[in-house]
């Protein structure tokens, strides 16, 4: 049973939240603000965050830097609706994913079943075969990634994406089928995760000897994993 931990100051709504997902099969606990996300974090706990960005003390963009210091624990954000500035800066400090408020309790469930569904499972191959690009070793059966022999520290879905890229190394994977590969489902018009995520990934690779990035964009069309 996977365990969630809520962590939002509005009373009914994690009640609400919780409930529901206790009745979809998962070990809920909550919390009033980052303080438990923190702790839980820190001693692997839980196996998935549902953050509210808005709360006392501490905000959830906060929080979640806090969390990323000590662990790559899944995130899901809660933000407010329209608020893009909260969601691009959750995407660029490890968050997984984000839902707007309000929202419905299947919504949210939705997102987190996939979430520790692309958690625990390859995005496609053999599990228990290692993916070599260039510098890059991926292994997929324990989701663990190195770089120039160094462990290379991913989120979850940063995984996934990388994953993607590195079982076509050097080739162009068009943004629609590494969203279908790595979230299951089609890009939506105007979503920025994948770039987002694949932002952050570019940070953790460093720049080639040429000064440019290891994962290539082309406009209007996808990413390229560059391997010489």
């Amino acid at each position: 049973m996977n365990k969630v931990l809520l962590i939002d100051d509005d009373v009914e709504l994690t009640t609400l939240l919780q409930e529901y997902l206790a009745e979809e099969g998962y070990d809920v606990a909550t919390g009033a603000d980052g303080r438990a996300a923190i702790a839980a974090a820190s001693c692997n706990s839980v196996d998935l965050i549902v953050l509210d960005v808005m709360m006392p003390r501490m905000n959830g963009i906060e929080v979640l830097q806090r969390i990323r210091t000590v662990s790559q624990v899944p995130v899901l954000m809660l933000t407010a609706r329209g608020d893009d500035i909260d969601r691009i800066s959750g995407l660029n400090l490890g968050a997984d994913d984000y839902v707007t408020k309000p929202c419905s309790p299947g919504e949210l469930a939705a997102r987190v079943r996939a979430i520790l569904r692309r958690a625990r499972q390859p995005t496609g191959g053999n599990s228990d075969e290692a993916i070599r690009a260039g510098r890059l070793t991926i292994q997929p059966g324990n989701r663990t990634a190195e770089w120039n022999g160094r462990p290379l520290e991913l989120t979850g879905t940063e995984f996934s994406l990388l994953e993607v890229l590195a079982r076509n190394p050097g080739q162009l994977v068009p943004k629609q089928d590494i969203s279908k590969r790595a979230f299951g489902k089609p890009l939506t018009p105007f979503d920025r995760r994948i770039d987002v995520h694949l932002s952050s990934v570019r940070q953790k690779l460093g720049l080639r000897a040429d000064g440019q990035s290891w994962i290539k964009s082309v406009r209007g069309q996808g990413y390229q994993l560059l391997v010489d």
